[in-house]
């Protein structure tokens, strides 16, 4: 387990603590589109679910904004190596429109512009660069895009293309990655300074100590409940085997196996 000081933005509970102030998550923003006019409407959402139906496939989005024109941004932190990310990111923009539009709306126009940003430490498409930004486009002729305002963007925090997207973006991409307040001193991003200062508080805050404690608490009790899960269905098995088998009795089965009795009734039940 890390100490909260040596956490990255990489590391999920700094990233939803930082992104939880609107001027940090505001900053991000305008860092990766270059847009200084960018300006949201707090307060964001840290862990937002998106479900259509119980029986299907829920989300929980990592950031959830919104701007003054209405536009929705999803920014999305994955240090895990994963490659369903485009499918995924696929999955996120269905289910974040079908939440856009109120009952009988008529015009899709309606539909707000939205972003999914996905910032990863490795290189999901292998060409070395620091932002991938897909728009739809024509295949018959790429130079024609399809207005739909859906954008959805992966960043690679080792990018290397370093005379194709700016300094701040540079700069913003190591200090998540490694979240040194060297790199934010040398930057002359003052929104990168603004960032690094939400993370200081964060980093010094008795009650995110306590909060990111009682995560790790929540996360051992889940752990030690799915693998207590697991040992009750393997016992099951065992049970039911046995009793078809050798027409032992549940009872019979459950001292053979040396299951406690103060026990037996959760799987006599």
């Amino acid at each position: 387990m890390k100490q909260l000081k040596d956490l990255t933005l990489l590391d999920k509970f700094l990233f939803d603590e930082t992104m939880d102030h609107p001027e940090a998550h505001e900053a991000l923003l305008q860092i990766i589109l270059g847009w200084e006019g960018l300006k949201l409407v707090p307060p964001s959402q840290t862990e937002k679910e998106f479900r259509t139906m119980p029986w299907l496939r829920s989300i929980r989005v990592d950031v959830y904004a919104l701007d003054q024109s209405g536009t929705v941004y999803d920014t999305e932190m994955q240090a895990e190596h994963r490659t369903d990310l485009a499918k995924r990111s696929r999955y996120y923009q269905g289910l974040i429109d079908s939440s856009l539009l109120a009952p009988g709306t008529i015009s899709f126009n309606k539909l707000n512009n939205t972003y999914i940003i996905m910032i990863t430490p490795y290189d999901l498409f292998g060409e070395s660069k620091y932002c991938y930004t897909f728009v739809p486009c024509c295949r018959e002729d790429k130079s024609i895009e399809l207005q739909d305002g859906a954008i959805r963007i992966f960043l690679n925090t080792k990018g290397t293309n370093d005379d194709e997207v700016s300094q701040e973006l540079i700069d913003f991409l190591h200090y998540v990655e490694n979240t040194d307040e060297k790199i934010a001193e040398n930057s002359e991003s003052e929104r990168l300074k603004q960032i690094h200062a939400c993370v200081s508080r964060i980093k010094a805050s008795e009650e995110a100590g306590v909060k990111y404690m009682q995560k790790w608490e929540e996360k051992i009790i889940e752990r030690e409940k799915a693998l207590a899960e697991g040992e009750q269905k393997a016992i099951l098995s065992y049970m039911q085997k046995l009793m078809e088998k050798m027409n032992m009795t549940a009872e019979e089965v459950l001292a053979l196996l040396e299951v406690p009795k103060e026990e037996w009734a959760k799987y006599l039940n």
